[in-house]
């Protein structure tokens, strides 16, 4: 095939991703080979791929594609979430666009009209990720809303209702106004917002002119107030016991109690209580027994129970109760004050706190196997750093609420009676039946049974997708979920770790007798050069299919990981895709370079290739250790860039040059099979990173049918290497960037020969096994080996082995002595930081064994170059 002169991205991509496709690469089926498995964390239904997607799916395909190269069985699973919160607001927005209100079609239209959204929108995410090159089984793509998925969610429900672990109350919950629904705790974002504390007075029942003053950031509370509440040890108001107050604006009589809840030194020592409305207060109004005055409807505006301001937003009821307040001689004092306040995590609403009957799990008895799993190890967290966040939420759990007041999702299936009594049933049907025999009811029509109307939450259906995608829940015993289950590796983001990851473990242990994966791969949030989390509302977030279109779905994967290492966060620049693309541009080159060889099989393999070949062998067998540790230890950033680091460095700068045959001369056919040898491998170790240009090097380094693609090819094992000749060749690169070095600075053109003379001191033995590569790449006619100093010759210093350079021009003595000074006073330096470490007994102490070893041999070197240094200028001087 002709190797165009520049690498086309876009055609390249697609070509390749359909054949995958095409020859189901990505499909997998139980059989007797490992399997390696990976669930992707489903996107909401509603979304569009945005750059934290990218870096978790990247991370995802890496995996999964490596994996498949190790001869593993590698299945990715993709889906979507069906985001009740989220997937609800879009379509009520836009049946509003279309003038109709949600309130006046029944629930049936509605979810109609939700899955006409659904079908038209709901695959865009998972297109997109196929322009990254996600190798997932699209075949086994899966919906939370799926028939079996949805059943799934049922049976869970009712398999713990029946163990008593889920039940119904009135409860204090998060209340979002804009989604009309209760919130778990987890779903509560906390900002601190820069607020007021008004301070007001709050007039003594029965006096002339006593009165009590409390502070409170919401004056529009106090219309819901039932009592005022003082420490009981405090002294200064111990006069008012069994008094009550007037609630300003109402002059409704509440009574002043006394309980130790009250801190006595903080604010005025008096506190409002509103027990509607604050989940303390509430405590305290169970435990004092007090009136509840639940004033505000369910989107936030004052209901007839305020007497005041009805009909009004809550915001704007803050601002005429405040002037009202200040008019009747109720307003103390305003101070400036700073308070987290609570936001939900899908609307960005204010959150009110609500007295509602909603549906509970219980949660601390499960929780605690699954705390167990992750901080023995069972289950690795990368990095470890994060097991003490998930340790704190696992020990502070709360009972989860699990209801939701929308129509989008799983309806939980209990049935209301006509005699008050409730069933919980799979189906309408089940519980009539069930209803006529256990409350002898004949008279029963199945129309007289009211389904509850919540939904379960979001996550009450995500928490079960390592065991639902195999229909783990339903069918037990399937092959799928014996072969699968537990599934490998999940990447996502530390803040799901408790909304979705602890959640997975607790279901996988309660309902499948097992973890749900081995490793959790945390990732970093993607912020932009600022440091600014990317978000559509400050326009900092690039579009990723843009950012496809322009350096190339390689290019912005090889961008994405160069900088991300597990758990810190990614400071994401275009500039990063941008060496993703010229990485792209260096390898093609490399391929045209190689492939444009003639080969001449008559000819014998030249010194300098002999040894090269060697010694990159070496190199790339020591460096597949590194990149097989660095993955073991999920350090993936890492192995990108020792792979990058191996191509760039090692084969392109180093080899191919070493090499390379003179202009328009061929090449030995010995070195052009080892170097097409090293470039599959090169290109196999490269793949998962790199998917689509290293397809298409693969079918140009030889002829292949379309069968053999490298996304089935076996990834490369270290074999033996010889570790001196990486030593040896490391301490050449020296000598020969020194020599190019002196080349520049005499102005010497690279087409004029000159001759090097060695001299090795201390009774070192001379060492030519890199002098032919020496000679090609500094262009020396002639290497001597000496035991005395060359006059009329430029010097360099090497560990302890001085170099020559014959000029035919006299040597500048002044400079020279400079050089070496210069050179003198660097190496003292550095041997006075080797030695602050060697005599540090700390660092002896606890350094591993090599490290120190490495540091003494860093001081033996010193020593001897300074030893060296010092001769050189002592014999320049005389």
């Amino acid at each position: 095939m002709e190797i165009p002169s520049k690498y086309k991205p876009a055609k390249t991509e697609t070509k390749w991703y359909n054949l995958w496709m095409e020859k189901k690469f990505f499909r997998s089926v139980p059989d007797k080979r490992e399997p390696y498995t990976i669930v992707i964390p489903p996107p909401n239904v509603t979304g569009v791929l945005h750059m934290g997607h990218m870096l978790n799916n990247t991370l995802q395909d890496v995996l999964v594609r490596r994996a498949r190269m190790q001869n593993k069985n590698a299945l990715w699973i993709p889906g979507t979430d069906h985001a009740s919160i989220a997937t609800e607001a879009k379509v009520v927005a836009k049946l509003k666009e279309k003038g109709i209100d949600k309130s006046g079609i029944s629930r049936e239209e509605f979810l109609k009209h939700a899955w006409e959204w659904k079908e038209k929108h709901g695959g865009i995410i998972l297109e997109q990720l196929k322009k990254l090159g996600a190798s997932c089984d699209w075949d086994r793509t899966k919906f939370t809303m799926d028939d079996s998925m949805y059943e799934s969610v049922i049976d869970v429900f009712i398999k713990l209702y029946n163990k008593g672990l889920i039940y119904r109350g009135v409860r204090m919950v998060n209340w979002d106004p804009k989604a009309l629904t209760a919130l778990s705790d987890e779903e509560v974002i906390h900002k601190e917002i820069n607020s007021k504390l008004y301070y007001l007075r709050y007039k003594i029942e029965g006096s002339a002119d006593d009165w009590v003053t409390i502070a409170t950031t919401r004056p529009e509370t106090i219309l819901g107030d039932t009592a005022v509440c003082i420490h009981p040890d405090d002294k200064r108001f111990r006069h008012l016991k069994n008094k009550k107050v007037l609630v300003p604006l109402v002059n409704r009589p509440v009574p002043i109690i006394f309980d130790e809840y009250v801190d006595p030194d903080f604010g005025t020592g008096c506190l409002k209580i509103t027990p509607a409305h604050d989940i303390n207060d509430y405590n305290i109004g169970i435990k004092h027994k007090l009136e509840t005055i639940d004033i505000f409807n369910d989107n936030g505006t004052l209901n007839e129970n305020a007497e005041l301001y009805i009909g009004e937003d809550r915001f704007i009821a803050r601002d005429k109760i405040i002037i009202d307040l200040e008019k009747n001689g109720h307003l103390f004092k305003v101070e400036d004050y700073i308070n987290k306040i609570g936001y939900s995590e899908r609307t960005d609403e204010v959150i009110e706190p609500k007295l509602s009957i909603q549906w509970f799990l219980k949660m601390e008895e499960m929780a605690k196997p699954a705390l167990d799993v992750v901080m023995n190890n069972t289950i690795k967290f990368h990095p470890a750093k994060f097991k003490n966040t998930y340790r704190h939420w696992m020990e502070n759990v709360r009972d989860w609420c699990i209801s939701r007041q929308l129509w989008w999702g799983q309806q939980i299936p209990v049935y209301y009676l006509p005699n008050k009594e409730m069933l919980v049933a799979k189906s309408k049907e089940e519980a009539f039946e069930t209803a006529k025999l256990k409350y002898n009811l004949p008279d029963l029509k199945l129309s007289d049974l009211k389904q509850d109307e919540d939904v379960l939450d979001t996550w009450f259906s995500s928490w079960l997708w390592p065991i639902s995608v195999f229909d783990g829940i339903r069918n037990p015993d399937n092959k799928d979920i014996k072969y699968y289950y537990p599934t490998n590796d999940l990447v996502t983001a530390p803040e799901i770790l408790f909304f979705w990851v602890a959640r997975m473990v607790i279901a996988g242990l309660e309902f499948a007798n097992d973890i749900p994966f081995k490793n959790v791969y945390l990732t970093g949030i993607v912020r932009d050069k600022l440091g600014r989390k990317m978000s559509k509302s400050l326009g900092n977030s690039p579009d990723p299919i843009e950012l496809m279109e322009k350096f190339g779905a390689d290019g912005v994967r090889v961008g994405m990981l160069l900088t991300s290492p597990a758990g810190n966060d990614l400071p994401f620049d275009e500039i990063l895709c941008e060496q993703g693309r010229n990485f792209s541009n260096k390898i093609w080159n490399a391929l045209r370079l190689v492939k444009g060889w003639e080969i001449d099989h008559r000819i014998e393999q030249p010194q300098s290739s002999e040894i090269s070949v060697e010694w990159f062998n070496s190199k790339l067998n020591s460096t597949i250790e590194i990149i097989d540790d660095q993955f073991s230890k999920y350090r993936i950033s890492d192995a990108l860039m020792s792979v990058y680091k191996l191509i760039w460095d090692d084969f392109c700068s180093w080899y191919l040059e070493i090499i390379k045959p003179a202009y328009k001369q061929p090449v030995d056919k010995h070195t052009y099979k080892a170097t097409i040898i090293f470039f599959e491998k090169l290109i196999k170790l490269l793949h998962p990173f790199m998917p689509f240009i290293t397809e298409e090097i693969w079918h140009h380094l030889n002829e292949r049918d379309e069968n053999d693609c490298i996304i089935i090819a076996d990834m490369p094992k270290a074999e033996p290497y010889n570790k001196a000749l990486l030593s040896h060749f490391e301490k050449e690169t020296g000598i020969i960037i020194a020599i190019r070095n002196i080349r520049k600075e005499r102005n010497i053109p690279f087409k004029e020969a000159i001759t090097l003379s060695i001299k090795k001191n201390y009774d070192e033995t001379p060492d030519n096994t890199f002098d032919s590569v020496i000679s090609k790449l500094c262009n020396i006619s002639k290497i001597n080996y000496v035991d005395k100093k060359i006059e009329d010759a430029v010097s360099f210093i090497v560990k302890s082995t001085e170099f020559y350079i014959p000029l035919s021009k006299s040597i500048d003595i002044e400079a020279e002595i400079k050089k070496l000074e210069d050179e003198l006073k660097y190496t003292q330096g550095f041997l006075n930081s080797v030695l602050k470490k060697i005599n540090n007994a700390r660092f002896i102490k606890n350094a591993p064994e090599q490290v120190v070893a490495n540091e003494k041999k860093k001081k033996t070197d010193a020593e001897a170059k300074i030893k060296v240094i010092e001769e050189q200028i002592v014999n320049i001087r005389k």
